[in-house]
């Protein structure tokens, strides 16, 4: 009598598993130190500010990083197609520290500028360079995970970043927040060295039109001049109108073909990344703001909100990872842009309740944003993997900064319009923070529409 045994199945390969934990965690920490230098600097800005005699400057010393990221972001689309991402993520992690140690070092608010706009060219071609690597060495089924992973990075700097930042500013000095940041930049890069090494030469180069990079630069400064004048009124709100025009143009540009109209397949799922940004990001550069004014929270208990949406949205988006192929990429984009959608029109719907006398709690609106941010931890993730899904070596670094691209000009677009709408709406005495709502609640119904559309065209 003889037996047999069933040899045990291979342990199921996970991000953390030995082939890949490494760079995992490399690509992690990256990610973890720009969500945590986002959050450090919103902390510690008002006293740069103050320090360095520069308060006349403190609203370019955001927009510079975000105008200028754009630009990054191309470049480093146009480079990982021509030669593979290794020397691109190298270039942009050098000019992400430098920006960091001129910041840290700056004598001045304009040299703080200088340091700002390096630190938005380092970090978009970042972000671009990471979207590549993830493409070359992760398996299909494991790029859920690995998105989802990079929407857990921006938890611990959202829930400890603000009063990590605050300490280090008071105990020491507000410029150990930007300099020490470079130490844990190189840490992640001898981390993610192997990875590096281990890619394949680059064999199928392409050349990319360097109009693209013109166009990227209009659209930076088209974002900054609809930033400075997106509120006047007579002639400069003309300038804003140019300027408005000028990043939809530039959006035509930088985007597939038929992105902007939401044309099936990839260029629906770019366009499904750009509104989920424009929307929710509307919504949360508010809802602090009207916690404080309408429901009279201090600002710490308004901002228990946003500490539940970094929390909820990583837990949305390990949901997604786990479900993996059981749920299409169209159907978890839609179901996100839904929840997304919902909790707008909850949130504008409680403000309007509140200037009618019915006075709800100021749970509502709180658990109404929660719920969008929960949708976007469930379709977020998605519009990436959808996108390495239809690339190629020739196009994945265009596509990688595509929704780059989308995800950052999208929200600038949002709330310059919003910070617009906003101050037409207290010079008609309507309560400017319903316009708000009610217009990211708009584009939230539009964001469902066009995530419909994100599966390919047959044939």
């Amino acid at each position: 009598m003889s037996t047999s045994t069933t040899p045990a199945p291979p342990p199921r390969e996970r991000i953390l598993s030995p082939a890949y934990a490494v760079t995992t965690l490399a690509m992690f920490g990256l990610i973890a130190f720009v969500a945590f230098e986002a959050m450090a600097v919103a902390t510690v800005m008002p006293t740069v500010a103050r320090d360095l005699d520069g308060l006349d400057l403190y609203a370019l010393a955001f927009a510079a990083p975000l105008a200028s990221g754009v630009v990054g972001m191309v470049v480093a689309g146009m480079w990982s197609d021509r030669t593979g991402p290794v020397v691109p993520l190298l270039a942009s992690m050098a000019l992400f520290s430098a920006g960091l140690l001129v910041c840290g070092l700056a004598p001045s608010m304009e040299v703080l500028l200088v340091g700002r706009v390096l630190q938005g060219l380092g970090g978009g071609a970042l972000t671009v360079g990471l979207y590549v690597m993830v493409g070359l060495c992760f398996p299909a089924r494991l790029r859920p995970s690995v998105f989802a992973s990079f929407a857990a990075a921006w938890v611990l700097p959202a829930l400890f970043g603000p009063g990590l930042a605050a300490l280090v500013a008071d105990v020491w000095s507000w410029r150990w927040v930007f300099t020490g940041t470079v130490v844990f930049v190189a840490l992640a890069l001898a981390l993610l060295a192997p990875a590096l090494r281990r890619l394949e030469p680059h064999v199928e180069g392409v050349d990319t039109p360097a109009s693209r990079l013109w166009w990227a630069g209009l659209g930076a400064v088209a974002v900054l001049v609809l930033e400075l004048l997106g509120s006047s009124e007579g002639a400069a709100a003309l300038g804003a109108l140019a300027a408005l025009a000028g990043v939809w143009v530039s959006l035509g540009r930088l985007l597939p073909p038929g992105s902007r109209v939401a044309r099936r397949g990839l260029p629906a799922v770019v366009a499904t990344r750009g509104l989920l940004a424009a929307n929710f990001f509307c919504a949360e550069a508010y809802i602090v703001y009207v916690l404080q004014d309408h429901w009279h929270l201090t600002p710490g208990r308004a901002g228990i909100a946003l500490t539940c949406v970094g929390v909820v949205w990583a837990s949305a988006s390990q949901v997604q990872a786990r479900l993996g192929t059981r749920v299409s990429h169209t159907r978890a984009m839609l179901v996100g842009s839904c929840l997304v959608l919902t909790g707008l029109v909850a949130l504008a719907a409680s403000v309007l309740l509140h200037d009618a006398g019915h006075g709800p709690s100021a749970v509502l609106p709180a658990a109404s944003y929660v719920l969008a941010g929960a949708g976007m931890g469930f379709a977020y993730p998605r519009t990436g993997v959808a996108m390495l899904e239809v690339s190629t070596d020739r196009d994945r670094g265009f596509n990688s900064s595509a929704l780059s691209v989308a995800d950052s000009l999208g929200a600038a677009l949002a709330l310059s319009v919003a910070g617009a709408a906003f101050a037409a709406a207290e010079r008609q005495d309507v309560d400017p923070f319903a316009t708000v709502f009610v217009f990211a609640a708009v584009g939230g119904l539009l964001g469902v529409l066009t995530a419909s559309r994100t599966t390919a065209p047959a044939g």
